[in-house]
């Protein structure tokens, strides 16, 4: 175990200070995300240099559609959240953090992903920032070689420690479980503005996808999506979204997202932003980019391949730029 940041002595107990819970904790005892604890009176990072997944993927499984399209990364998680969504998608890695994990220490895995040529590391699968010690170090080893950082996360964490570890990210899609708290405290267990405080310290220095599954009954209404597509507006309209279809997973066992719930969060989205896709439907149609002008197809997505048709970033029909990094 590693010595974890952010925390601080509170009389006989621990403070951490990573993310919103606050956890104070005794001697032994776990955070909300069952990887932080404290043993002989310090907090420790238990999954340090610990993964439970590594794997080459394809930058669009992410989903980053807009970061360096059609490239190949080396990804990496470990075990454990600091929510408990109850449609959790890897709920055995996120909520079982006992199962079995592998050493594999930063400079290991930054040789890794260099003999792989890959762009560089995505720290996912899990919960990433609950990782903190390992990513914010295998990070700034990765860019010291070149390689490029990204980050799959839910966005719970605290201002400072964030700000420590933007500069090495290159990359972000950030998933946003819903636009009301009362689905944050219920469905996940968590807090929304902590997160959308996120994005704002996000968007303007990492490029920032954002990720949200539209669950029947519980975050699809006219109404919620209308909010969160103002609010993204705000910030900059060529934020790319990604709405995603739900399926029955973990303690949820609601029907699937129908596909008609789906086109019109599309339709209502495309009415501000620049960049709306469906995930976890079939149709490669709402996996491509258009140009916002002139509707131009400039990256088109595959099963097994990336056609990117941009000149200088540019659409090459009307000029228009498009917000990528490639």
């Amino acid at each position: 175990m590693k010595e974890a940041l952010y925390y601080r002595q509170e009389g006989n107990a621990v403070r951490c200070q990573l993310c919103p819970h606050a956890c104070l904790l005794m001697e032994g005892e776990q955070g909300e995300c069952q990887v932080r604890e404290v043993k002989e009176g310090k907090l420790r990072a238990s999954t340090y240099q610990r993964v439970s997944a590594v794997a080459m993927d394809p930058i669009e499984k992410k989903p980053l559609f807009h970061f360096q399209p059609g490239s190949q990364i080396l990804s990496l998680g470990t075990v454990g959240c600091n929510l408990k969504c109850k449609f959790c998608q890897n709920y055995k890695i996120a909520h079982e953090p006992r199962r079995d994990t592998e050493e594999l220490s930063s400079q290991q895995a930054v040789e890794l992903a260099l003999a792989k040529d890959s762009i560089g590391l995505a720290y996912t699968y899990s919960e990433p920032l609950v990782w903190y010690e390992y990513v914010l170090e295998t990070a700034k080893l990765a860019r010291q070689e070149g390689l490029k950082n990204v980050l799959i996360t839910n966005g719970m964490i605290n201002p400072q420690p964030l700000k420590e570890l933007l500069p090495y990210i290159d990359a972000i899609n950030l998933d946003l479980k819903s636009f009301a708290d009362e689905f944050y405290q219920r469905i996940c267990a968590g807090k929304l503005n902590p997160v959308k405080k996120t994005v704002e310290l996000t968007y303007k220095t990492t490029l920032l996808e954002i990720t949200t599954l539209l669950i029947p009954g519980l975050n699809d209404s006219k109404a919620e999506i209308k909010q969160l597509v103002d609010w993204i507006a705000d910030f900059d309209c060529q934020i790319p979204v990604h709405f995603a279809r739900y399926f029955p997973r973990y303690q949820l066992h609601k029907e699937p997202t129908p596909v008609e719930k789906l086109l019109e969060a599309k339709n209502i989205a495309e009415e501000k932003l620049d960049y709306v896709y469906l995930g976890n439907i079939p149709n490669e149609q709402h996996r491509t980019t258009y140009c916002p002008d002139c509707k131009y197809p400039v990256i088109q997505r595959g099963h097994n391949q990336v056609q990117v048709k941009l000149v200088d970033k540019s659409c090459p029909e009307c000029g228009t730029k498009i917000k990528v990094s490639l």
